[in-house]
């Protein structure tokens, strides 16, 4: 458990890709993609992925600038919750 502890306090304190403004996207992007890998899809790193996890590979995906996202305006956010 320690080891899975200084591993993503490691990568979240390098710089973000693209436009990451805060670990906590960072955590909610990895997760998705995380969950992705699960259901079967490839990874976009040259990693073994049978000495790794799911979660780290999304990570590094994450951290490498291979997973494109896309980011709402704050607008958008909160006309939807006003309806």
């Amino acid at each position: 458990m320690a080891k899975v502890r200084v591993a993503v306090a490691e990568t979240t304190e390098q710089p973000p890709s693209q436009e990451i403004d805060s670990k906590y996207r960072l955590i909610i992007l990895a997760a998705k993609r995380s969950k992705q890998l699960q259901r079967g899809a490839r990874p976009r790193i040259d990693i073994d992925s049978t000495k790794h996890k799911p979660t780290r590979i999304a990570l590094e995906e994450v951290v490498q600038g291979k997973i494109l996202f896309h980011m709402k305006p704050d607008d958008d956010e909160e006309a939807s919750e006003e309806t």
